[in-house]
């Protein structure tokens, strides 16, 4: 029996259509009965409406021990993809008991009720810092606790130690660090808030860099992943590395909107994120810009995913393959 964590979010909405499709037993945990809704949208996408009605709902949350006791009997394997995720500087507190203290929590329970196998859903986020004119990024680039991270970036690589001490207490596990997920099914969530500015009118660009990956992709590794004799290891998702601008044009291109135009280099982004922290503050409202996320735009980096390509002989798909599926 498989036990899937965020059931109801993307990835592991798409993960239980492909567990499903290989004819396994799945148990899906989930907080509020309307986020399933969203889950029935994700199996008539894949055209896999017959199959959503053996999904084995369990509600509780990998904060509450006692529901997810529960939801761990008679299960051998476990796909974490439980995540709070944010960059607002605010939920500080939310992000570590999610991510920091729900994944130890998993990690427990993987333990006590015997649990054969645990992959986690991480992300790029927390992987190490590249040196001084460095811009290659591996799994084995270290994590500089001197620079600058948000608290999401924090929390990923908190809950991946908790997944490390699992290893060290016996538990088999593998670590999958996704790039930025595009997939259907999640409107104004995740990578579609990428999406929704575009389609707004985007007239800003900077010259950073980010790394995109399909949900499939994802979801595909993991599940091969987990069917393998790898233990102890972690794995950069990354389809593409691709420059800010160039993407948000192809996306400008794909929705029949002008591109950004106008280059907002550090020294305005520098201003912007200031006034966003001031208009926040004021307003009291959810901030759009924080620090990190203002540096991380102008930053330049390539996501080396030679690792999980040699250890499957995996292909990942081009961004023209998916995006016009959900655009």
């Amino acid at each position: 029996m498989i036990l899937v964590t965020g059931a109801t979010g993307l990835v592991g909405s798409h993960l239980l259509v492909k567990l499903l499709q290989e004819n396994e037993e799945v148990k899906a945990l989930f907080r509020s009965e309307k986020q399933i809704e969203k889950v029935k949208n994700v199996f008539a996408f894949h055209h896999q409406t017959a199959l959503f009605d053996k999904v084995n709902w369990v509600k509780g949350d990998i904060t509450d021990i006692p529901s997810l006791e529960i939801a761990f009997e008679n299960v051998t394997h476990v796909y974490h993809c439980a995540a709070l995720i944010s960059f607002n500087p605010n939920d500080e507190e939310k992000l570590r008991k999610s991510n920091i203290e729900g994944t130890a929590n998993v990690v427990n329970c993987c333990i006590d009720f015997g649990v054969k196998k645990l992959c986690h859903v991480s992300s790029i986020a927390a992987l190490g810092d590249t040196k001084e004119h460095e811009i290659i990024i591996t799994e084995e680039t270290e994590w500089n606790p001197e620079k600058l991270h948000g608290d999401y970036a924090i929390t990923k690589f908190g809950a991946e130690m908790e997944v490390w001490r699992g290893f060290q207490e016996g538990l088999e596990v593998v670590i999958v660090n996704p790039g930025v997920i595009f997939g259907y099914g999640f409107p104004k969530q995740g990578s579609d808030i990428i999406v929704q500015s575009v389609k707004k009118g985007l007239s800003f660009y900077t010259k950073g860099s980010i790394g995109i990956v399909a949900v499939e992709d994802v979801t595909n590794c993991m599940f091969q992943l987990m069917k393998s004799t790898i233990s102890g290891e972690r794995y950069i998702l990354v389809g593409e590395n691709v420059i800010l601008k160039d993407f948000i044009t192809y996306l400008a291109t794909l929705l029949n909107i002008k591109p950004p135009t106008i280059y907002a280099s550090k020294t305005m982004t520098s201003i912007a994120w200031r006034l966003d922290w001031l208009i926040a503050k004021i307003t009291n409202r959810k901030r759009k810009l924080t620090r990190a996320t203002a540096k991380a735009s102008h930053s330049v980096h390539i996501y080396d995913t030679s690792k999980i390509v040699t250890a499957l002989n995996y292909s990942f798909q081009k961004k023209e393959t998916y995006l016009t599926k959900i655009i």
